[in-house]
């Protein structure tokens, strides 16, 4: 039995759907789980039954009496005219509770620009779950049950979230969470639970060994779901090939990921399809020209930008909240106008623009007419035809789902039903403001494998870094301060120059990351760093074939290792002398996997 819950033999149902069906699972000390499956699946319920919010139809969930376990649920309750500080920390005064620097982490993150004698009536939604995040992790729980923790966060908070909660199960602390953003889940996770088909389960490692064994476990045992495979795949192809930070923490056999994608493209061939976008679009999409917008009380969120964007471009956009992120999309759309400057479209241009709301929607229609009404047969960008019910196939919609009225719909199928609506318009320009908000990894999974054979211009506006990196070419950050700046390091430059920005370091030499999109800087000489750059090079290239060859010999030694132990189940002395080999065998692998990983990333930047 586990230490802290053992769920045994639970069900549960509603009405006549059965949402969990002789669950068996447990929680111990140090575990964080992270809970995936589609919207409607039975997360949240499974999340309740856990932490007693909800008794099971059948089975027993028993919990250790001396563990504290802090809840974090989709609702706020909080007590009528309570402030922030009272939610927080007790009531308790600055000079009580800020000499704890964990503490004072929590609240300068989460709610630094918030006023703690505020009463959290008057919050926003966002502000208000942020107080509420707070509440429990400053609590001090052995368990902290987390539904959506990373919701109304931006990347910079997300970040930070993660290294807290890594620091936290260090220290033993447990942690179960249900979360759609996939970088999040391989952060902080070091097992996963698939909650699907009123079943739950279980995988061992982060998010990336998630999608490892459930590819293999897809391609092996069912030959019928072979497009469902091809996305994991295609997924998993881009988590090794893709951005160093998707592999910076390897939790697989790399020679098995190899093997696995061995025969699988890469996610899409950009010059081919900006090729396609420029037939389309021709050759000017957005020209922005000494661009400038500011807020009412003078603080300006674009100032004297100049950007051409052009056919083809897959563009990702970061920022704190408030930074003018949405505003600029509004900018680019045509939905409010410059105050200083020009937005200069191109004449081709069909723009679909995703809002973060979903106020467009007729919540009176049913699902399957809101889209026919649009159109029953379309030819997607792609050049693929289909028809309104096939794509609400692959949107999660079928069944009785068609013909539910939209006022019905949980808020992910609203978003999903948004999405693909703006599809249906066969738009050449995509503006995507949050796309990922409240949808499910499988969804999110058909959207990227559609965005990745889509020929026209993406601008993507999201907190979501695996999503901003799976889909885009290149990112930029809005500052804050009126600049727009090229992150040649993607997201992780922008937090390193947020960090460095708090930490008051003073600023660097104007680099061409720096500069605003269209300016381009001549380049400093390099003539005396070149040779420096080619010695590197080949010594680099040196350890990476002595690291493989280490690697090898450590992967020859790990098979031999589980052959042993086989050969030798019935000697107990002998098995445990063969366990603690192996367990060395293996974080020497994995220690030579993180080198590897290194040194591959500085061979592929020469």
């Amino acid at each position: 039995m586990a230490n802290l819950i053992n769920a045994e033999r639970i069900s549960i149902a509603f009405g006549t759907r059965i949402l969990l069906d002789g669950v068996s699972l447990g929680l111990d000390h140090g575990d964080v789980v992270g809970v995936v499956g589609r919207n409607g699946d039975g997360k949240t319920t499974l999340l309740e039954l856990l932490v007693g919010e909800r008794d099971p139809d059948s089975g027993q969930v028993v919990r250790n009496r001396s563990a504290t376990i802090g809840h974090l649920g989709q609702v706020e309750d909080f007590a009528a005219g309570a402030t922030i500080r009272d939610v927080v920390v007790g009531g308790r005064p600055d000079h009580a509770w800020a000499a704890d620097a964990g503490k004072r982490s929590v609240v300068t993150h989460l709610l630094g620009t918030l006023d703690l004698a505020q009463p959290v009536g008057e919050l926003s939604g966002g502000e208000r779950r942020r107080v509420s995040l707070a509440a429990v992790l400053l609590a001090g729980h052995d368990l902290l049950v987390l539904d959506e923790p990373t919701n109304h966060l931006d990347v910079e908070a997300v970040a930070w979230l993660a290294e807290h909660l890594n620091r936290l199960q260090s220290a033993g602390t447990a942690m179960l969470v249900v979360s759609h953003d996939r970088w999040f889940l391989d952060a902080v996770c070091n097992r996963v639970w698939e909650v699907h088909d009123a079943a739950v389960d279980a995988y061992d490692g982060g998010y990336a060994a998630y999608v490892l064994a459930r590819a293999e476990r897809v391609r092996q045992a069912a030959a019928n779901e072979s497009r469902r495979q091809n996305l994991l795949r295609k997924e998993l192809a881009w988590l090794r090939r893709g951005p160093p930070a998707r592999t910076s923490k390897p939790k697989f056999r790399i020679d098995a990921a190899n093997l696995l994608i061995s025969d699988v493209p890469e996610p899409r061939d950009s010059l081919k399809l900006r090729e396609f976008a420029t037939a389309r679009l021709g050759k000017d999409v957005f020209d922005l020209l000494h661009v400038g917008y500011a807020l009412p009380d003078g603080r300006a969120l674009v100032d004297h930008l100049d950007w051409s964007i052009g056919p083809g471009d897959r563009i990702g956009i970061v920022g704190v909240n408030g930074s003018g992120k949405t505003t600029l999309l509004r900018l680019l759309a045509g939905e409010v106008a410059a105050q200083v400057g020009r937005v200069k479209q191109g004449k081709t241009l069909r723009i679909g623009h995703l809002s973060q709301t979903v106020t467009e929607l007729d919540e009176t229609e049913r699902v399957l007419e809101s889209v026919q009404r649009l159109q029953r047969q379309v030819k997607l960008a792609t050049g693929r035809e289909s028809s309104a019910s096939s794509l609400l196939e692959e949107f999660g919609f079928s069944g009785q789902r068609l013909v539910t009225r939209i006022g019905e719909l949980s808020g992910g199928e609203r978003r999903r039903l948004q999405f693909l609506r703006l599809l249906l318009d066969e738009p050449n320009v995509l503006l995507l403001d949050e796309p990922t908000n409240d949808l499910d990894i499988d969804t999110l999974t058909v959207i990227e494998d559609y965005l990745d054979g889509w020929p026209g211009t993406l601008i993507v506006v999201s907190h979501d870094r695996w999503f901003l990196e799976r889909t885009c070419d290149v990112q930029y950050a809005l500052l804050g301060d009126g600049r727009c700046v090229l992150l040649p390091g993607g997201v992780e430059e922008y937090l390193e120059r947020r960090r460095n920005a708090a930490a008051g370091s003073p600023a660097p030499t104007r680099s061409p990351s720096e500069r605003t999109p269209s300016r381009p800087e001549p380049a400093e000489p390099r003539a005396s760093a070149t040779t420096t750059d080619a010695a590197r090079q080949r010594q680099a290239r040196k350890n990476l074939a002595r690291v493989e060859s280490q690697l090898a010999k450590a992967g020859a030694r790990i098979e031999q290792l589980h052959a042993d132990l086989d050969a030798n189940a019935a000697d107990y002395e002998k098995l445990v002398a063969l366990g603690a080999e192996l367990n060395e065998a293996v974080a020497r692998q994995e220690s030579l996997e993180e080198q590897w990983l290194e040194l591959a990333e500085q061979v592929g930047e020469q």
